[in-house]
């Protein structure tokens, strides 16, 4: 539909006339806010899958093919005096391995089969140039004891984590809705700003020459004729400056939907109907909007900061390896009469005199943790003001645009009469221009108060994340946008 308005825009004077609608469905599109947007969601995507590839197997390969080595290093006798060898030799070495983080402990368990091969180049006897070393299998634990197992907390934090930054994108979706409904409107004030300067200055020169007749009647006195002149002039200045600002709003418009075409807003013809009940706003904003991720986050990296400090107060680490190894002349005897290999290792870390460095961290720690607890309080009671204010403002919104659609229509009817009742002399300029600064405000406020409904609106839809007409939660197939 967007696209048929704009190929008729360009066609009828390079003009698109745009409705309301249209302008959000284009700004969702094609605006740099949703590009902005997309891209933080498209990170935070990839960050979630990093972290579910991350709890998966992982297979490597390493390898050095090959390395050769001529050159004299020194070793030493068994009468303890050193000498020098030249070493003349080609290796190459290639390994396997496919490792599994355990998230119940934070242990790493890996297996490894590897291969190397040994080339004398130079030597006394010929038989024993080439050497092969084996290790068809080894498995490796590697398990820290009493620290923190970061591996658990990523399990709690992260899909908080992708449940926020979703949920955030929902959000700005909507704030560009806003930021569109902004523009327009602001367009379309403009405009009629334009249309009441025309308006009043076609009236202030039909008013002159009234006035001028008049004169040479002698029904009015000099000072009328001047005064209306007077307003002939401020109504030719108006009209410049309306046409300026219009410009103004004309360009932010089209920078913001990124379009060429001179834009004709259309003003909307009806507003949503719903009657909202704060309780029920208060619970879709905290099933849905990231503010409550956003504080769920919060205290769990606030916790695991804490662990993490009393994880460092000492460190052990439980290292394990067993496994066959073999060696031989050919790649085939390498296989042949493994030997066992074991390896334990118990790596111990314990700070003998720190200064209460560790213990410190501790307590910065925990009273970091207690700040962010009162912090979330204090941003869940202003959150929770602040929607029951914008609700209590929507509702009240309604009857503020039906009293200034009305006060409108009875402001233009009364300046048309009084346009009437100057020209036959029953009113003076001042009265005329009370009618008429009051019908120019009327007006502009009409504008104004559709614009706050609609975007009330949209700000409560941006919070709860739910479409109040529809009756259904805002979302969108989050796969299929990132891809």
């Amino acid at each position: 539909m967007v696209c048929l308005l704009t190929q008729m825009g360009h066609a009828e004077n390079d003009t698109l006339r745009l409705s309301l609608d249209d302008c959000i469905a284009m700004a969702r599109r094609q605006s740099v806010d949703a590009a902005v947007a997309l891209g933080e969601l498209k990170s935070a995507y990839w960050e979630w899958r990093s972290y579910k590839a991350n709890m998966l197997p992982e297979v490597s390969l390493s390898a050095n093919v090959p390395t050769y080595n001529k050159r004299y290093s020194t070793y030493q006798r068994e009468d303890g005096t050193h000498s020098y060898v030249r070493n003349d030799f080609m290796e190459l070495d290639g390994s396997l391995y496919v490792s599994q983080k355990i998230g119940l402990t934070g242990a790493t368990l890996s297996v490894e089969s590897s291969l190397d091969w040994l080339r004398q180049m130079s030597g006394e006897t010929s038989g024993g140039r080439n050497q092969f070393m084996s290790m068809p299998i080894a498995l490796t634990l590697s398990q820290p004891l009493f620290g923190v197992n970061s591996l658990k907390w990523d399990r709690r934090i992260e899909p908080v984590r992708y449940r926020e930054a979703k949920a955030s994108f929902l959000t700005e979706t909507e704030q560009v809705a806003m930021r569109a409904i902004s523009l327009f409107f602001n367009l379309l004030l403009a405009n009629e700003n334009v249309r009441i300067a025309e308006q009043n200055l076609q009236n202030a020169e039909k008013l002159y020459e009234v006035a001028k007749a008049k004169r040479e009647m002698g029904t009015i006195s000099q000072n009328d004729v001047l005064q209306m002149r007077l307003g002939m002039l401020n109504a030719q200045s108006a009209l410049t400056s309306t046409e300026s600002s219009r410009k103004a709003r004309m360009f932010e418009l089209k920078a913001f939907l990124d379009v060429e075409a001179d834009i004709v807003p259309v003003e909307p013809e009806k507003i949503p109907e719903v009657v909202l009940h704060y309780e029920d706003v208060l619970d879709k904003a905290l099933e849905n909007n990231a503010f409550a991720s956003t504080m769920q986050r919060r205290q769990l990296q606030a916790d695991y900061a804490v662990a993490s400090a009393k994880g460092n107060l000492r460190g052990v680490t439980l290292y394990a390896q067993v496994g066959y190894t073999g060696t031989g002349g050919r790649m085939n005897d390498a296989y042949r009469d493994l030997s066992s290999k074991e390896v334990v290792q118990i790596g111990i870390s314990l700070p003998l005199l720190d200064w209460g460095k560790r213990r410190g961290q501790v307590k910065v720690a925990e009273s970091n943790r207690e700040i962010v607890r009162n912090q979330v309080r204090q941003q869940s009671q202003e959150f929770r003001q602040n929607l029951f204010v914008l609700t209590e403002q929507f509702n009240h919104q309604r009857q503020q645009l039906r009293i200034a659609e009305e006060a409108d229509t009875i402001a233009q009817r009364r300046y048309h009469t009084n346009v009437e009742t100057f020209k036959i002399g029953s009113i003076s300029t001042l009265e005329l221009s009370d009618a008429q600064t009051a019908k120019d405000e009327a007006r502009q406020r009409r504008i104004s108060e559709q614009f706050n409904y609609w975007y009330y609106y949209y700000q409560l839809r941006s919070i709860t994340l739910w479409d109040f007409e529809k009756g259904q939660n805002i979302n969108v197939d989050f796969e299929k946008i990132v891809k």
